[in-house]
């Protein structure tokens, strides 16, 4: 029999949904899900309050991020910008560096820009109502719907990587969840689900649910509050659901980062608007094309960078000519490199980080461009692969010292 289109198949799913989950099972579902999470909800810095403008931090930052990675940076960003208003009149580069290494930078510039609106248009309250905050830069859905719920208690939705999967094993829903006509069946249970009363309580059980026993793999179901009223659990099709997502294939990528060195100061790039890094300081960064890494440099782990690489000739030549033509400067590359390797989305990406000594030139244009001291690195917001080499600099640096000190002391 012919596989049922993704339309038909929402369209069934909706039907089926409504007629496994009427009022009663829904009931039993929210009473049994906030039960269990009063007992082993998890305590988590955000959750102590219901101040709107924590939240909003805390969903924005837990985008694409995990919560054990956000807490540090919750912590700290909280404590040098504790309220909306602080955030509207910070800079864009505190900002930036206060949330360097969190990645997807641009939650940081719109985060910073809807405070700015917030505090223009309504003195710094956020919104209460979904269509409100939704106009808010860096805003969607969900995180409207975050917003509405926790800090309001508004009877929102929520719909996030781990909810989704609650939802997609409650309703053994097996189509492509991430497709429109997924979301659509997804999001229009979840609307149903939510609560009147407590929805804040009851999508932060979904949430934690999700995290802590509707794992991806191995879901612990005999422990599940809510497999009565889970059709996954029922069919026994739990770990099939929901269907895995087709990642594309990986693209091998090699770069050369340069920090040319003047005097005991290096020189960075700020990158305009529109490069991956936007905002950030960087060194010059070059392509050397694409192709699989040796051995090993698939590995998304960062290999030690304490490793020397040797440069061929025509690759030291195709760095000070990039040199020249992205700042004016006359420099010489060294023939070695210290090597990293990172993952941005789909590009895995081999980096080889040279150090290029001044011999003439100046900069141009001024603007984009500044001499720094090793000192001065942990000022600036640097870009995740920068801030690698910035601090491997640094730490050659402080080995080279020691071991002058300690010559110097035994030809004293």
């Amino acid at each position: 029999m012919a596989r049922r289109s993704n339309r038909e198949s929402g369209k069934g799913r909706d039907a089926e949904a409504g007629t496994f989950f009427d009022e009663q099972v829904l009931a039993r579902l929210r009473r049994n899900l906030v039960r269990w999470f009063h007992k082993h909800g998890r305590d988590l810095p955000w959750r102590r309050s219901r101040d709107a403008y924590r939240i909003w931090v805390s969903e924005i930052m837990l985008q694409q991020t995990t919560v054990v990675a956000v807490v540090p940076y919750f912590e700290r960003f909280l404590a040098r910008f504790p309220t909306i208003h602080s955030l509207a009149q910070a800079r864009e580069h505190d900002v930036l560096r206060l949330w360097e290494g969190l990645g997807y930078y641009s939650r940081a510039r719109n985060l910073r820009l809807a405070a700015k609106q917030v505090v223009a248009e309504s003195s710094g309250t956020l919104p209460h109502e979904l269509s409100e905050l939704i106009r808010l830069p860096g805003i969607g859905r969900y995180t409207a719907g975050a917003i509405a719920s926790l800090a309001y208690d508004r009877p929102a939705p929520i719909v996030e990587a781990n909810t989704l999967r609650v939802y997609a094993r409650l309703l053994a829903f097996d189509g492509d969840v991430h497709s429109t006509a997924g979301r659509n069946v997804i999001w229009n249970f979840a609307e149903r689900a939510v609560p009147r009363r407590s929805a804040g309580v009851f999508n932060q059980a979904l949430m934690d649910l999700g995290a802590m026993i509707c794992t991806p793999v191995e879901p612990r179901c005999p422990e599940c509050p809510v497999r009565s009223c889970c059709r996954a659990f029922r069919d026994g099709v739990k770990r099939d659901i929901p269907r895995p997502r087709t990642r594309p294939q990986p693209t091998f990528v090699n770069d050369a980062m340069i920090a040319v060195r003047k005097d005991g100061r290096y020189l960075l790039r700020r990158s305009p608007p529109g490069e991956r890094w936007a905002g950030l300081w960087e060194f010059l960064r070059i392509s050397l094309g694409e192709g699989k890494l040796q051995k090993n440099g698939d590995d998304r782990r960062a290999k030690s960078s304490s490793q020397l690489h040797a440069l061929s000739a025509s690759t030291v030549r195709q760095i000070e000519q990039a040199v020249a033509e992205r700042s004016g400067l006359m420099a010489d590359a060294q023939p070695h490199a210290f090597e990293f390797h990172h993952t941005v989305t789909r590009f895995r990406i081999r980096l080889l980080c040279v150090i290029a000594e001044y011999q003439s030139g100046a900069v141009k244009p001024q603007d984009n461009f500044r001499w720094v001291t090793l000192k001065q690195f942990g000022k600036l917001a640097l870009s995740m692969p920068a801030r690698k080499f910035a601090d491997q600099l640094t730490a050659s640096a402080e080995l080279s010292a020691a071991r002058d000190s300690a010559e110097a002391a035994r030809d004293r």
